[in-house]
């Protein structure tokens, strides 16, 4: 008898090998952008919140920019192959994602930090308050 878990039968190894080494070209997570801060940031962190949620707690470092205001003009202080990550409050948010695909839309090199602001609260790190 199968599970709901085993009724449809794993992906052959090399597809999983493509698979899952693929998704670290488009996420990230708190632990490596936390050492990556650490250590003198070679990427841009976008908290793509509101500003209110911004300023109630954000990850040290991040400039809020709302997914909604990404727009080329704004991102012209950057250099073109500036890398971008994304975070959002979680993942049950999807302002993350929808923020990657409008940098992704305007030819920049983006990925999301997996989990938030919820991960890295998990994570034991501190959040920075205020603008």
């Amino acid at each position: 008898m199968s599970t709901s878990v085993t009724a449809i039968p794993c992906a052959p190894s090399d597809a999983a090998r493509d698979h899952f080494a693929t998704e670290f070209s488009f996420e990230t997570d708190c632990w490596d952008v936390h050492d990556g801060l650490s250590k003198g940031a070679d990427f841009v962190l976008l908290d793509v919140r509101a500003p209110a949620l911004f300023a109630n707690g954000h990850v040290p470092g991040a400039i809020n920019l709302p997914h909604g205001k990404i727009i080329a003009s704004k991102m012209a202080q950057w250099a073109p192959d500036t890398i971008f990550v994304t975070y959002c409050a979680g993942p049950h948010c999807n302002g993350a994602a929808r923020g990657a695909l409008r940098l992704a839309e305007l030819g920049r090199p983006v990925k999301i930090m997996a989990g938030g602001i919820t991960g890295w609260v998990d994570e034991g790190f501190e959040l920075a308050s205020g603008e």
